[in-house]
């Protein structure tokens, strides 16, 4: 079963994605000193507060030895149907973030259904649910770019500042964060899905509840997926069709960076704050290079194959 503590053992991929921060950090102060200013870091803390919150989702699963594809749309339809109920008045701002994150949990159902009940592979039942929500999106505007405003709840939470200038965004991602790893490390939940990303059928022979939180790690990451629309929204104050398509890859490269084996069973949330940050900072050195989009994506995924052969080689020489 993988190490659920993420401060008892440092894995070496954690320390080569903190080391790459560093290295990153001091490239861009040759560049620009305001790389290393603490408002430029905050400033980065921020962006990646966004990422962080769906990576978290992405991680449960990828622990779980799945993956999920439905992050664009899952992301998008959280963002679009919370600035929907926003728009319905008094009451609505107070229900649109809920209604967001409802969203999100119901389409995350439907994958864990599928995975667990119906026994699809969950790469086919995601991509299924992504291009469905992709399709009710598109008829619930009309084909058009949403005209619904985000709530003032939701640009506080994705703009506004706490004590001390920390960004609110920040907070939510540390308090997600923190709650993660309790979720993992301290809960029968978080043994079951490091169990279940081991050996599934070992798992299941031991007595463990395996559909059920196949069911339920399925619903957070729908949950956490479109929450991070929600901010996104918050952040932007309005939605957008194609929200979500930049983090699907950045997503899984965040995991896969910090040292979560993407067979699964092994891995930690600090390994994922350090993928997280790590991208963020490429992403920002990459726009400063004037690196387009196709470019990133396809830096993204030669790291996500990189790393698919580096922990599928350990994992089955250790099997």
């Amino acid at each position: 079963m993988g190490d659920r503590n993420p401060f008892r053992r440092l894995d070496p991929a954690i320390l080569a994605a903190f080391g790459c921060i560093v290295v990153l950090l001091l490239l861009g102060s040759l560049y620009s000193s305001s790389f290393l200013s603490p408002e430029y870091l905050l400033q980065q803390l921020k962006v990646a507060s966004f990422l962080g919150v769906i990576a978290t989702g992405a991680m449960l699963v990828i622990l779980l030895g799945q993956i999920d594809l439905s992050v664009p749309w899952v992301v998008a339809a959280g963002g679009m149907m919370s600035t929907a109920v926003a728009g319905l008045g008094p009451l609505g701002q107070v229900l649109a973030i809920p209604a967001g994150v409802a969203c999100g949990v119901l389409l995350g159902l439907v994958n864990g259904a599928g995975v667990a009940y119906l026994r699809l592979p969950s790469m086919v039942v995601t991509l299924a649910v992504n291009a469905v929500t992709q399709g009710l999106m598109v008829a619930h505007t009309g084909g058009f770019a949403p005209q619904d405003a985000s709530s003032p709840a939701m640009r506080y939470l994705a703009t506004g500042d706490t004590l001390f200038g920390v960004p609110n965004a920040l907070v939510v991602w540390v308090a997600i964060g923190a709650a993660t790893v309790f979720l993992l490390s301290r809960t029968t939940f978080g043994r079951v899905v490091y169990a279940i990303g081991n050996r599934e059928r070992a798992a299941y022979l031991s007595g463990a509840r395996v559909r059920l939180v196949l069911l339920a790690s399925f619903a957070l990451a729908g949950a956490l997926s479109a929450f991070g629309g929600v901010l996104l929204a918050g952040y932007a104050s309005k939605a957008a069709q194609a929200m979500g398509d930049a983090y699907l890859l950045p997503a899984i490269a965040a995991v896969v960076l910090g040292g979560t084996s993407i067979l699964g069973g092994r891995g930690n949330y600090l390994g994922t704050v350090a993928g997280v940050i790590l991208i963020t900072l490429l992403q920002s050195s990459l726009s400063v290079m004037q690196i387009q989009e196709w470019g990133r994506h396809v830096i993204y995924g030669v790291v996500i194959v990189a790393m698919l052969l580096v922990y599928g080689r350990g994992r089955r020489a250790g099997d």
